[in-house]
């Protein structure tokens, strides 16, 4: 079967869809040589999922995206090793990198195979290259197929953007909620939870003027710790967002150190995710001081 190539004309950092280009790659030269093709790729692939089991390490890591980006050469159609992409570099990005810019570059990168990832939906490119739809409103077009990509694009996009600034946020605010709440009409289980956790942050994060709503917050943090208690993501965020806000100083501290004492492999499929969210739980509380008045 040929591959299907898309290649999206992005518009700088601002990341609004010009359009979506769709070609098709050359076939084969022979069926006599798919066989062996085939059992190449399947090589191939087993060897990048099991560098993608080592994820914790950011050099193996590294090297599953490199694997992995060498098997989407090959065959751009394959959704699997487009959603390893996209939470790959996603997770370098949140996980491992401590330096801005390279966060900030390991975010931008998974847009970029988001972008490539969403597009296989070809009833969303259809919409949006008629020219009156923008990503916000095409959203209605994704189906359960998409989730993964969806989930992983919009988290990339709100993180590089609130680290841009409150500029960058709000300019990209609406496409990331309308993405999100996409999700959680198609699968609000997704992640554990993924889309009930990610309002319970914007209701805190938001300015005033913007939505803020703590009491929302709390109450979705609080949906998600009670549907998932070993996710550690649940407690490090409300931490960092709801806490914070509120100037909730004891729930901060108790809900990191509650985290620390955990064992990190109650979910083994994101034992990598939960060593992270443990680091994050130290910055926390090393940096204690700085969000809170006395």
């Amino acid at each position: 079967m040929r591959a299907i190539v898309f290649s999206l004309v992005l518009a700088g950092c601002a990341r609004t869809v010009d359009a979506y280009k769709i070609t098709t790659a050359p076939a084969p030269a022979t069926t006599s040589a798919a066989p062996e093709a085939a059992a190449a790729r399947a090589t191939a692939r087993a060897a990048a999922d099991a560098l993608w089991e080592q994820r914790g390490d950011k050099t193996k890591l590294q090297e599953a995206l490199a694997a992995y980006g060498a098997l989407q050469a090959q065959d751009p159609a394959d959704r699997e090793v487009a959603v390893r992409l996209v939470r790959g570099w996603y997770f370098l990005g949140d996980g491992h990198e401590t330096d801005k810019a390279a966060r900030q570059a390991a975010w931008s990168t998974a847009i970029d195979h988001g972008r490539r990832c969403l597009a296989l939906n070809t009833d969303f490119t259809g919409l949006l290259t008629k020219g009156d739809e923008t990503e916000e409103s095409a959203a209605r077009a994704f189906t359960k197929d998409d989730v993964a990509c969806l989930y992983w694009t919009s988290s990339a996009l709100g993180k590089w953007a609130k680290a841009e600034g409150l500029v960058t946020t709000l300019q990209h605010i609406g496409t990331v909620k309308a993405w999100m709440r996409r999700v959680g009409e198609l699968d609000p289980t997704y992640y554990y939870g993924g889309p009930d956790r990610y309002f319970a942050a914007v209701y805190a994060a938001s300015p005033s003027f913007a939505g803020q709503d703590l009491g929302k917050s709390k109450e979705l943090f609080d949906k998600v710790i009670a549907a998932y208690p070993s996710f550690l993501g649940h407690y490090v965020l409300k931490s960092e967002m709801w806490a914070t806000k509120s100037q909730q100083r004891e729930a901060f501290r108790t809900g990191l150190e509650w985290v620390l004492a955990q064992p990190v492999d109650a979910l083994a499929d994101v034992k990598p995710e939960m060593e992270a969210e443990q680091r994050k739980a130290r910055a926390l509380l090393a940096a204690e001081g700085d969000y809170f008045a006395n």
